[in-house]
């Protein structure tokens, strides 16, 4: 039998498929409430492991999605489960797919300014039928924060697409998920980026290779600093896992 969960440093992450995932998106619709969605990397659960607000946001979403090689082996390691990736931008394009069949409206909000706008117009090109219902940048003054939330309430979308990178996006829905009154808010990272034109995603073999991080720190030098988390993770989980032994 399927285990459903596994704890990697004391975080929760749900053992869905994307297919199962999906469902569980289409559920969230369906009940109107307000649900949040997360996918954790090795850099956000070891942000948890010592950070406990980060720890408290991941525990009261409503789906924590693998999102990372780092997070796949830590599960293998640890609980010697095998989890299936489930990125954000994977499961945008699910959600686009999906948004289409149902009439699902999506509000897209992060990048630099024209960045949402810019993947608002290709994901509607790509996906015809698709409706976006707004778009913002996420270079705000903290006081535009809450004529945003109005704003978006007032277009009621079902999806709300949050790339403000982890884990400023997973706080930003966190603190305004209830006010939102969204369905489905996921925090995408910067996958409007790429949905944007303006960043590649790593070839397919890159990411079968689970060297997707790897792509990604040499074509943004400047990604290092936050890059130094994956080694104290691994030491972590390494240790964690000696102990069990």
């Amino acid at each position: 039998m399927c285990q459903p969960q596994v704890h990697l440093l004391g975080v929760r992450i749900d053992n869905l498929d994307r297919q199962q995932v999906l469902a569980a998106i289409k559920e969230f619709v369906v009940s109107n409430r307000p649900h949040q969605i997360i996918t954790a990397n090795a850099e956000l659960v070891y942000r948890a492991w010592h950070d406990p607000e980060a720890a408290r946001v991941i525990a009261e979403a409503a789906l924590v999605t693998p999102d990372g090689a780092g997070v796949v082996w830590a599960a293998r390691r640890l609980e010697g489960v095998t989890l299936q990736r489930v990125t954000g931008i994977d499961l945008t394009a699910d959600i686009c797919e999906a948004a289409v069949r149902e009439g699902w409206r999506l509000f897209l909000f992060g990048g630099r300014p024209g960045v949402a706008e810019e993947a608002a117009t290709r994901l509607e090109a790509r996906y015809p039928g698709l409706a976006v219902c707004g778009t913002a940048h996420g270079y705000l003054e903290p006081a535009e924060g809450k004529k945003l939330v109005t704003r978006i309430r007032t277009a009621s979308p079902q999806v709300l697409l949050v790339g403000l990178g982890a884990p400023k996006q997973e706080f930003w829905v966190s603190q305004y998920l209830e006010e939102l009154g969204v369905p489905v808010c996921l925090g995408v990272g910067g996958s409007l980026d790429v949905l944007a034109g303006r960043a590649q995603r790593a070839p397919g073999w890159i990411q079968r290779a689970n060297l997707e991080w790897l792509y990604r720190l040499l074509r943004q030098p400047s990604r290092l600093r936050r890059q130094m988390a994956l080694p104290a993770f691994a030491w972590r989980v390494w240790w964690a896992g000696r102990r069990r032994v």
